[in-house]
């Protein structure tokens, strides 16, 4: 008896080994496979599709949320009592999770492409799991502590949403290959099943639906920066939040000074009365972030700031805390004579500041803080700090002590409002004022300030929405952008989208009728003619490739097997087996 063992040998296809190797661990030939890929493994390619658009959510939010990194740094001091960065651990785990997940969606398309069936690594799915339970728990955390934040997505989409969207397109595009090709080889089967039917119709409507989705989105995309040049009002003030707290520590004389080099028009700070009525500035409720209290009084650490009096803040250093936990990442950039300036900063009173603005004709906007029922100023606190200045608050006495002072708003008022209230200044966060209120309070003669605004893309579209001025803690970028960083006419804009969607639909033309033409001329083949073919062509090279080779061996000699056979010349092999007597 002798079995005849029927081998074909194929050359190394090493591309196709590496992505179905990755994907799938499937790095030998006989490991993949052309059958359709079963319902589980497509729940799993919808659960990677899902993972990745939440990813893709998550990385633009907090890439776009830079603007507020100190905002939400400060709200986690205030939940831990401890200063760090905390943008910097959720970053680096969004920018890895996103490379990883994107990695694994080339790859899954790679599959499609090539006709191999999807079968994702059980590594890959617990890896893919961890990331999509991550995300979601970061989103409900973020929306939970910093709802207000997710305002800067919209906002950000008026300077980003027209080349997001030539960017999306352009990926909806190269995609008509792999959909095209799919429905080229469903047309070319003789045999086709209900459900491969009812799968490339869904396919197509989908693919179909999203690309006229974005044939049409440039409609409900609106943007203040497309408007007429001619038509743009005058660069916006920039007041210096808390002085420049990117170049020093916040709340001193020297983040003050540093400010005015940026050309800042005017200062916004919060101001608390100590305990024998001297106004100083102070952000925090307590003094240990800003100073270093933990070494004058340890024991004092958790008091709040306006129960000291202006003898015991004197002795606090208000600088070296920069130095050493270097909240903007900017100490690096400091000369030596500015971080011995920086290290020797202390407390600075209302007073100080107002000689400083006085003598550079600035503007100082500020919050002044109510001390506690128990603080001994508590009742008196209008009079000590008019003592230094008109109080913006507390309105009706205000307008006795105080007749020509400018007064300001905190809330959200209408414009008749404000007039009623002999308001004229109003300040608001950034998030808190569309376009169009903004040009109702600049038509009102209402004269808004919006803070935070760290950015130049923000700073850009504010600028283009009518706002006077904005607060900033980066005077220092903001100073660098003398013009919006893009402004473009609805005409030129509406040219740009046509333009766009035209190109678009001609590729996505082009790429159907080439694939189909492609598909059609090509003859069917099962894998072993397509390398018998190609190892016959390839006779003449000096390499050892074997069209088909007869090995017969008895059963009773003991010869060595064909696996042992070929896997020492290298190659990959496919049998047949057929016993024959």
């Amino acid at each position: 008896m002798v079995k005849h063992q029927p081998l074909q040998v194929y050359e190394r296809q090493l591309c196709l080994s590496c992505i179905t190797g990755i994907y799938g661990c499937r790095w030998k030939r006989y490991q993949r496979s052309h059958d359709d890929t079963t319902k589980w493994e497509l729940l799993w390619s919808f659960i990677l599709l899902f993972t990745f658009c939440l990813l893709l959510v998550w990385f633009y939010f907090w890439w776009e949320a830079h603007n507020d990194y100190s905002e939400f740094n400060w709200f986690l001091y205030n939940r831990s009592g401890e200063w760090s960065d905390g943008t910097v651990p959720i970053l680096a785990t969004t920018a890895a999770g996103f490379t990883y997940i994107s990695f694994l969606m080339v790859l899954a398309l790679c599959h499609i492409a090539l006709r191999q069936q999807l079968n994702l690594h059980w590594l890959h799915k617990v890896m893919l799991t961890a990331a999509l339970l991550t995300t979601i728990v970061g989103v409900i955390s973020v929306n939970q502590t910093w709802g207000q934040e997710w305002d800067i997505v919209p906002i950000s989409l008026q300077a980003t949403g027209p080349f997001l969207h030539i960017g999306a397109l352009a990926a909806v595009t190269a995609l008509s290959w792999i959909v095209a090709g799919q429905v080229a080889r469903t047309e070319k089967t003789s045999i086709l099943c209900h459900l491969c039917t009812c799968f490339i119709v869904v396919v197509m409507v989908l693919y179909l639906s999203v690309l006229l989705g974005l044939y049409v989105v440039p409609v409900y995309i609106t943007s203040p920066c497309i408007m007429d040049p001619t038509t743009l009002r005058t660069r916006p003030n920039v007041i210096g939040h808390h002085g420049a707290p990117m170049l020093a520590p916040e709340n001193t004389l020297w983040s003050f000074q540093r400010a005015l080099q940026m050309n800042v028009t005017g200062f916004e700070t919060d101001v608390v009365v100590s305990l024998d009525g001297v106004p100083f500035l102070m952000h925090d409720r307590t003094l240990r972030r800003t100073t270093d209290i933990g070494k004058v009084f340890p024991d004092r650490q958790m008091e709040e700031a306006s129960f000291f009096n202006w003898t015991d803040l004197q002795q606090l250093n208000a600088g070296q805390w920069f130095l050493k936990n270097d909240p903007f990442w900017t100490v690096h950039t400091l000369s030596s004579n500015e971080k011995h300036l920086i290290a020797n900063q202390s407390v600075c009173s209302l007073e100080q500041l107002l000689k400083l603005a006085s003598y550079h004709n600035s503007s100082v906007i500020f919050r002044l803080s109510r001390p506690p029922l128990e603080h001994p100023r508590y009742q008196s606190w209008i009079n000590d700090t008019l003592q230094a200045v008109h109080m913006l608050c507390y309105r009706a006495q205000v307008r006795q002590l105080a007749p020509g002072l400018v007064q300001a708003s905190v809330e959200k008022l209408s414009p008749q409002t404000l007039h009623q209230h002999g308001i004229r200044r109003l300040l608001l966060r950034y998030n808190q004022a569309s376009t169009q209120e903004i040009r109702d309070y600049s038509e009102s003669q209402i004269n808004l300030t919006l803070y935070t605004v760290n950015e130049p893309w923000l700073y850009s579209v504010l600028w283009c929405s009518g706002v006077s001025s904005v607060s900033s803690e980066a005077p220092n970028i903001l100073k660098k952008v003398p013009y919006p960083i893009w402004l473009m006419r609805p005409d030129e804009y509406r040219l740009m989208w046509v333009s766009a969607d035209l190109i678009s639909f001609a590729v996505v033309i082009g790429i159907f009728i080439f694939q189909r033409y492609r598909m059609s001329g090509m003859r069917s083949y099962n894998p072993e003619q397509i390398m018998l073919s190609a190892a016959v062509r390839r006779s003449s090279r000096d390499i050892n490739v074997m069209k088909e080779k007869l090995i017969f061996s008895e059963v009773s000699n003991g010869v060595g097997s064909a696996e042992e056979l070929y896997a020492d010349n290298g190659y990959d092999y496919y049998t047949n087996q057929a016993i024959s007597q």
